[in-house]
């Protein structure tokens, strides 16, 4: 028959969700504790639980060696011989039983200190290598109580808290309301591990599609991209392996059921089903739905920069409600876009055609005026010898007719 402390031990250990010899282990690390304590020797002291009676024995441990120089932990191989006969060797060690019974109470209250710590530690230990491997996993709680806007709730035994920036802003709880969340991480802290669920990461929307279309479960329809603002609207990018099947209808469902469920988990959040393509132009088109788009054209393929031109009457649709549209879509196909309207690309057009009209047209008016200056200097060159010329016979008959003018004076005089 099992001694009762055994079978509390192993109660403990179903009730804590560890292993009963983790508690065993606690236990004699506490006697040993107190023992240390008790007899404050240098001996080397060991202590050994024996599951039978339910007792820990303690041993004092000497090494067997020729010379002794420590008493506390060695014994001469004659000394050992007496005691145990010619099977006493060098280098082998001898347990001494102690008593235990003379503990008394403060070491018997330290060893209860002991292993509950050691039980919490390997508790807590146990908790975390359970939930660190479940990040990204959807897991259903209850919410407990309120922390400073932070959301405490229960996963089983467990507490694990939802932030306030990881809450949508669209929704509001009540204590013992039941709510999904995903394990976004397990963070390590003094008072043990702290699980953070959120309910904001797409990660929740994934995973929800994953749960309430069996196409995506089995592989048949695959999940390229997603993207949230928690509260107000979602798009996600649907592949279909299968040529026969409609990614965005098994998703949607026969008359929206999948994808109604999923809103009304979300506290009718919209979502956007698109259907991922390897073209770039063909996905950002289908990334902007519900607008129409005209055409797309990638402006700059190194930076990703495209340009979408929708209809006029499309143009507030395409950019959406403080640009939540154009700015989901943007994350989603990881592509910066620039959305103009019909009119406003033609006004642009029409501008660049103007300024290029004016360029030619002030080019023509300056080649009139650059031949008439060209020949008015050939003209000027010409004409230039000829007056040369012509000097010398000018300033001869202004010569001839002064001396004229001088001999009429005499002849008067």
């Amino acid at each position: 028959m099992q001694n009762p402390l055994m079978q509390t031990i192993e109660a403990l250990a179903k009730e804590k969700g560890i292993e009963a010899d983790t508690i065993i282990t606690a236990i004699e690390d506490a006697v040993l504790t107190a023992s240390r304590k008790y007899y404050k020797t240098n001996e080397n002291l060991k202590t050994r639980f024996n599951q039978e009676t339910g007792q820990v024995d303690l041993f004092a441990i000497k090494h067997i060696v020729n010379d002794v120089t420590n008493e506390a932990t060695e014994i001469s191989l004659k000394e050992a011989q007496d005691l145990y006969g010619e099977e006493a060797e060098v280098d082998m060690e001898i347990e001494f039983p102690k008593r235990t019974d003379v503990l008394g109470r403060i070491a018997a209250q330290t060893a209860k200190q002991v292993i509950f710590q050691k039980v919490r530690e390997a508790e807590r230990e146990n908790i975390f290598a359970e939930y660190n491997d479940r990040v990204g996993e959807v897991i259903n709680t209850m919410v407990k109580r309120f922390e400073n806007g932070d959301l405490v709730v229960e996963i089983g035994r467990v507490e694990a808290v939802l932030p306030r920036k990881e809450q949508s802003r669209a929704e509001s709880y009540t204590p013992g309301e039941r709510i999904r969340a995903v394990i976004k991480g397990v963070n390590r802290s003094a008072k043990g591990p702290q699980i953070v669920l959120s309910r904001t990461d797409p990660a929740l929307l994934i995973k929800l599609f994953e749960q309430e279309v069996p196409e995506i479960y089995d592989g048949t329809v695959m999940i390229r991209g997603a993207v949230r603002e928690a509260g107000d609207r979602a798009k996600v990018a649907v592949y279909s392996r299968e040529r026969d099947v409609d990614p965005v209808g098994a998703c949607v469902g026969m008359k929206g059921t999948r994808v109604q469920a999923i809103i009304r988990e979300l506290r009718g959040e919209k979502i956007d089903i698109v259907e991922w393509s390897e073209d770039p132009v063909q996905l950002v088109m289908n990334a902007l739905s519900p607008a129409k788009v005209q055409r797309v054209s990638i402006v700059d393929d190194r930076d990703r920069i495209m340009e979408v031109v929708v209809e006029d009457k499309q143009l507030s649709l395409a950019i959406g409600k403080k640009g939540q549209n154009v700015r989901l879509a943007a994350k989603l196909t990881g592509w910066r876009i620039d959305i103009k309207s019909e009119e406003e690309k033609r006004r642009e057009v029409e501008a660049e055609f103007g300024a290029l009209g004016g360029e030619a047209a002030g080019e023509t008016a300056e080649e009139p005026a650059a031949l008439e200056e060209a020949a008015a200097a050939l003209e000027e060159a010409a004409t230039a010898p000829e007056e040369a010329a012509a000097a010398p016979e000018e300033a001869a008959a202004i010569a001839e007719a002064g001396t004229d003018a001088g001999n009429d004076l005499k002849a008067e005089s």
